[in-house]
């Protein structure tokens, strides 16, 4: 996501003992990195229903983390997935090019406040390493590129007395008009009622705002030169000026909870984290013998892609595959975006509450465009003997490129460059153009900003790239609600807790980061496949230990902000 964090500046003692920011709210204050942890796991089901089949429907990070945890429940679930498990955890190669050098072409950097995203790392024991953002501390160095004038900065403090003052215009607008060091203190000490408090009537003040309105009605952004810098080049991982049209509560769920400081990248590539898990061998189990694994349970592969869902008799779930087969089951869980429910995948009407289903169509996802090269060598870290800076840096401009990343794994080691990382219009500008041609666009753009260096002499394979929009089972990146959208989301979120639903339209669990309030990271893609978890076993008359409540059990104590419908 592009974005910037504003971070309270606090003392270094008084930091050191502070507990930590994490997706902690502010919609739903559940710890879900504690129900994760406790030794009493996650729940169980009657012993009458162990094995009974359950429908996972997207093999993304979603998906399977919803059938491995039901798979350690006793039941069997039956993953669907039309193209390659991972979903956007995508890792490529590329071709031309011998060894290791990979790209990710969806999620490539995940913020520690991702706590239980990181129990799902730790768990299948991967490795992660610092991501090089803009003037982050890994980072060597930072090129900022505004209107034809560049700036070469080590930290922020290299940087003209402007970006400074548009720094400041955001912190200031974030305290003033949105409780921002409040929130942060609730969320680090986990304070139900305060966060409760604070949120509830800014969801009912805010709603319908954009990210752009929030900045113009604050004095400290009163400058149009500062909100355009802040727009165009930003702080942290980017310009924010493709959120602008956004609902402002989109952007307080991320500032607010850390997601967009100190990134992280997974070693070796972030498609591993579902992969593993499709493999491994849960220590624990029920029902079935030691050695299960989500892999032997398919034979090796999952389910092709669904093509019809609908309710048949005894409000069953019935799924039609790509292949022809047809299997009916008790319950389902629905990872894929929820677009695909209204094109890709014939559905009965009956699926969902008209709602739900309004909800669904008004989804609003963000396009995201990326182009990798791999090089001989990270020759960026080369000094130039006129300057004494590096030769290339971490660089984010108002020209096509937009943001370019410097990615390697030593000195002596070939490397990949992020040519570009683009959003909304920005990322629709490549739409039509193929990877070589997107890539001579680039280095002419990035030849303009460092006219000595010859990018293209150090590459040494073909260019990989990829528009989100135009991915047949994606066709877009993520969700990003608009303004007047906060309504949709509830309903999308809270679809788990089915009691609250008529009885026949029971049954399908809706899941996925765009279902979360938090859409573009995997923390959110983990939370709610642990809502479906729980709704499943809930629905299979099952429940949790009583020292270990789950989301659903407490849901009544901390349900979003429910706004007015007339």
């Amino acid at each position: 996501m592009t974005s910037t964090v504003p971070t309270a500046v606090h003392d270094e003692q008084a930091a050191a003992v502070e507990p930590p920011i994490t997706m902690f709210g502010p919609d739903f204050p559940y710890a879900y990195d504690d129900y994760l942890a406790h030794p009493a796991g996650l729940g169980q089901i009657p012993a009458t229903e162990h094995g009974a089949e359950v429908a996972v429907i997207g093999g993304g990070l979603s998906g399977i983390v919803a059938a491995y945890e039901l798979m350690k429940m006793g039941l069997t679930p039956v993953v669907y997935e039309a193209d390659q498990i991972g979903g956007r955890l995508r890792t490529v190669g590329f071709e031309g090019c011998e060894g290791e050098l990979t790209a990710e072409m969806g999620a490539m950097r995940f913020p520690p406040c991702s706590t239980a995203f990181q129990h799902y790392i730790d768990l299948v024991g991967l490795e992660t390493k610092p991501f090089p953002n803009p003037l982050s501390p890994d980072t060597p160095s930072t090129v900022v590129d505004l209107k034809g004038e560049s700036h070469y900065a080590r930290t922020v403090d290299d940087l003209p007395e402007v970006y400074h003052a548009v720094m400041h215009a955001w912190n200031a607008c974030l305290e003033d008009g949105a409780d921002f060091s409040a929130m942060q203190s609730a969320i680090r000490e986990r304070d139900i009622p305060k966060i409760r408090e604070i949120w509830a009537q800014l969801v009912e003040k805010l709603d319908n705002q954009t990210f752009y309105g929030f900045l113009c009605d604050s004095p400290a952004f009163k400058s149009f030169r500062h909100r355009e810098i802040f727009g165009q080049v930003g702080f942290g991982t980017g310009g924010w000026d493709t959120d602008f049209p956004n609902s402002i509560l989109e952007i307080l769920r991320v500032v607010y909870t850390g997601a967009d400081d100190e990134h992280r990248g997974i070693i070796g590539g972030c498609q591993q984290l579902p992969l593993r898990m499709w493999d491994r061998e849960p220590g624990k189990i029920i029902h079935h013998p030691q050695g299960t694994s989500l892999q032997s349970l398919h034979g090796g592969d999952p389910r092709p892609a669904v093509t019809r869902l609908t309710r048949t008799a005894g409000n069953r779930i019935t799924v039609t595959d790509a292949s022809g087969d047809i299997r009916t089951y008790q319950a389902a869980v629905f990872t894929a975006q929820s677009w695909m429910l209204l094109s890709k995948i014939d559905c009965d009407d009956t699926l969902f509450p008209i709602d739900h289903w309004t909800a669904i169509e008004r989804t609003h996802y963000m396009e995201s465009s990326k182009l990798f090269v791999p090089v001989d060598r990270p020759f960026w870290l080369d000094t130039d003997a006129e300057t004494g800076r590096d030769v290339m840096s971490m660089t984010l401009t108002d020209r096509m490129t937009r943001g370019t990343y410097l990615l390697d794994d030593g000195p002596d080691k070939p490397a990949t460059i992020c040519l570009s990382y683009t959003w909304c219009d920005d990322s629709l500008k490549w739409l039509p153009l193929s990877a070589n041609e997107r890539m001579e666009v680039m280095l002419k753009s990035l030849g303009e900003i460092y006219p000595k260096v010859d990018i293209r002499k150090h590459i040494i394979g073909n260019p990989v790239t990829v528009s989100w929009e135009n991915e047949p089972y994606f066709m877009g990146a993520f969700k990003a609600n608009l303004p007047g959208h906060y309504r949709y989301q509830r309903r999308l979120f809270t679809h788990f807790m089915q009691d609250r639903l008529p009885e026949d339209k029971r049954g399908i669990f809706l899941a996925g980061d765009d279902i979360s309030w938090t859409a573009g990271w995997a923390e959110g893609a983990v939370q709610t496949a642990l809502n479906a978890v729980w709704g499943v076993m809930h629905h299979f008359g099952g429940g949790t230990d009583a020292t270990n409540p789950g989301p659903g059990d407490l849901y009544d104590e901390i349900a979003p902000v429910e706004l007015p419908e007339d």
